[in-house]
């Protein structure tokens, strides 16, 4: 059996790994580990909770701590990178440095969007040797001049896939100019999509691939399942699950921000502490909600995908689709918040009519069924032997969002050109009428004037 001391890890970092209670690595931290310290470009692909997080920063701090100098902390320039795709993420990165690092010499700091920038450009002004960044506000520090790139010689992509789907590739192409040539690049990603492949062969040289787990599977300690229902009573099935299972830590994914909300509400007034987290939500909210949860003080956490993204939340036993997601692979990242480490999990994700094409496509990709039953005492109604075709799905979801529109009441006319109309004063525009006549209002202006 392979142990840390096995893959080449110095004595510090091996009693850091120790103190942490670890002894064997994970099946990629023993391929990677050892590749990474022989300083080749790597790209790793691994489910969620496999270990990928060690299995980079452990060997980055090892070779910046045998290449590092004497220089005092201000002096010091950054030079390893690692480019995550949300401040959850990030924040769980800066911590494996943290606990790995505490027998070495090196700085290290997160930044993020969503808090105040002064005192992230005050700390960057102390020196550190590993930065581990979200893109955005990475370029913001660079455009103000606080943070300088050019001695870069490790850059790590964390969750690639998540960082294309969500829209971040001309923002890391901007960063990778700034960077030297000569570098060390690593890449880890729960998958290896076609645009995975394509970022791989713009940036990597003569890489070394490794994939723990064949491409989009689902972790094995994880134990699926499907309900029927219908989309009205899936917040009251929610409840009846977490209340008769007596679950005691539920995360529970929605697609939207606001179904986010409207769900935490409802599992609030059934006596069940809950918190949303999403977009919308200031990173202090989103943080307090997070350790809230770790902590049992708060029973359920209600989140979007982006929001969840990188969540690392140890033995977390129950994971609810409320919403089965349109993207097959979102349902992987979605479940591999449970099962982590070898431990067992559970994920229900409750099906309505409109969403039968979206498990489909979930089966088709994982290459296994997911056993489908009803609850007891929510049969559903509307669920005939034929699946909806994807334009009957669009003209069901397109009728939710004109009933919502409804329940909020009668807006106000527009006209063509967007201003609101005056409904008391015959249709007329609110606004000044503006005059068609060339040099109507400068004649008006001297006539006032006069």
């Amino acid at each position: 059996m392979t142990t840390f001391a096995d893959t080449g890890l110095s004595e510090n970092l091996l009693r850091a790994v120790s103190d942490k209670g670890y002894d064997t690595p994970s099946p990629i931290q023993a391929q990677a580990i050892p590749a990474v310290l022989a300083r080749k470009d790597m790209i790793a692909a691994a489910q969620t909770g496999t270990g990928k997080t060690a299995g980079f920063t452990l060997p980055m701090m090892q070779i910046l701590d045998e290449t590092g100098d004497a220089k005092p902390s201000r002096g010091r320039p950054i030079r390893a990178l690692v480019l995550t795709p949300t401040r959850e993420l990030a924040a769980q990165v800066e911590k494996s440095i943290e606990d790995y690092g505490k027998y070495l010499q090196l700085r290290s700091m997160v930044v993020y969007g969503g808090v105040k920038i002064g005192p992230q450009i005050r700390k960057l002004k102390d020196g550190i040797d590993i930065l581990v960044a979200t893109p955005g506000r990475l370029l913001d520090l660079c455009q103000q001049g606080a943070c300088r790139l050019d001695k870069v010689n490790m850059l790590v992509l964390d969750e690639a896939d998540r960082m294309l789907d969500m829209g971040f590739i001309n923002d890391i192409r901007k960063v990778i100019k700034m960077l030297p040539k000569k570098r060390q690049n690593l890449l880890f990603s729960a998958t290896f999509s076609k645009e995975i492949k394509q970022m791989t062969n713009e940036l990597l040289m003569n890489p070394v691939t490794i994939e723990v787990s064949p491409e989009n599977t689902t972790a094995e300690t994880v134990e699926q399942r499907a309900y029927r229902c219908d989309n009205t009573h899936k917040s009251e099935i929610c409840i009846k699950l977490i209340q008769e299972g007596n679950w005691k830590q539920v995360l529970i994914f929605t697609r939207t921000k606001h179904g986010a909300n409207r769900l935490s509400q409802k599992l609030d007034k059934a006596g069940i502490n809950s918190s949303a987290i999403h977009g919308n939500k200031g990173q202090g909210a989103r943080t307090k909600a997070l350790e809230g949860f770790k902590q049992g003080k708060i029973r359920v956490l209600v989140a979007t995908d982006i929001a969840a993204r990188g969540l690392d939340i140890a033995q977390l036993p129950h994971v609810i689709n409320f919403e089965l997601p349109n993207v097959p692979e979102d349902y992987v990242h979605r479940i591999g918040r449970t099962g982590r480490a070898g431990k067992e999990g559970e994920a229900i994700s409750l099906v309505c009519n409109d969403e039968r094409p979206f498990l489909t496509g979930i089966e088709k990709l994982i290459k296994q069924r997911i056993p489908l039953s009803d609850v007891e005492g929510f049969t559903p109604q509307l669920w005939p032997k034929r699946p909806p075709t994807a334009s009957e799905v669009m003209k069901a979801a397109n009728a939710r969002k004109q009933q919502a529109r409804q329940a909020q009441g009668p807006r106000r006319p527009r006209q063509a050109n967007g201003r609101k109309i005056d409904q008391n004063s015959g249709g007329r525009s609110s606004g000044k009428p503006k005059s068609k006549a060339p040099g109507a209002n400068r004649r008006r202006r001297q006539n006032r004037s006069r």
